[in-house]
């Protein structure tokens, strides 16, 4: 990356982590994907119980080789040992989830977006700890930025990465991109169902990794 592109871009992860921490969530920057792994891997204690939600960015960032480790009791929903739904459940008694966000603000808001909402429900309520893994690509302006990368990016490469004949994978964008927050098309398939703004925390719970690196989408 050029030194003044890279530049501005410290600038706009420090504005943002240190929004984060007004915000009462604490945060932290991971110069690698390496660093990232080690990050996440001191926030946790051996033995912990732990979940995670649907995402790209914890096995491209090497935090899914680390949660299947044998270090930590996993509820994995894609092992088979419990079916999906039980797993949701017990996630909410677990020492700590971990996930990726769809965008965070320079507000030190996240904005998280999904079909059933498992791990919204997550994100808000039930594990001790929730720990957030971010790629500098995912870093916006406001919450209008977050909303149009929503429907410009995650969902549509989601939609293509899951195989599903919806209009914005056909596309690359929202059916109704000039619509209100929660508008888009009425496809079964539609990813787009549930949404959830993180702003201000009263409980030290929520933990966020700042990568310098793109990861997901």
């Amino acid at each position: 990356m050029d030194k003044n592109r890279k530049a501005v871009l410290d600038m706009q992860i420090k504005r943002t982590m240190q929004a984060l921490e007004k915000n009462g969530m604490k945060a932290q920057f991971a110069e690698t994907k390496e660093d990232a792994v080690r990050a996440v891997e001191n926030l946790l204690s051996v033995g912990d119980t732990i979940s995670c939600g649907g995402t790209m960015t914890l096995p491209e960032s090497g935090v899914t080789d680390l949660m299947n480790s044998g270090k930590y009791t996993f509820l994995d929903r894609d092992a088979g040992v419990y079916a999906r739904d039980e797993v949701y459940k017990m996630t909410f008694s677990a020492d700590a989830f971990i996930t990726g966000t769809n965008a965070v603000t320079e507000s030190g808001e996240l904005y998280n977006v999904d079909g059933y909402g498992n791990r919204l429900a997550a994100i808000c309520y039930g594990p001790k700890k929730v720990i957030v893994v971010v790629g500098c690509n995912k870093i916006v302006k406001d919450m209008s930025e977050a909303i149009y990368r929503m429907k410009t990016v995650a969902v549509p490469a989601n939609g293509l990465r899951l195989n599903l004949e919806t209009p914005c994978t056909k596309t690359g964008r929202c059916a109704k991109i000039d619509g209100g927050v929660t508008s888009g098309c009425n496809s079964d398939n539609r990813l787009c169902c549930q949404y959830l703004v993180t702003g201000y925390q009263h409980v030290e719970r929520i933990y966020v990794v700042i990568v310098g690196e793109e990861l997901g989408y």
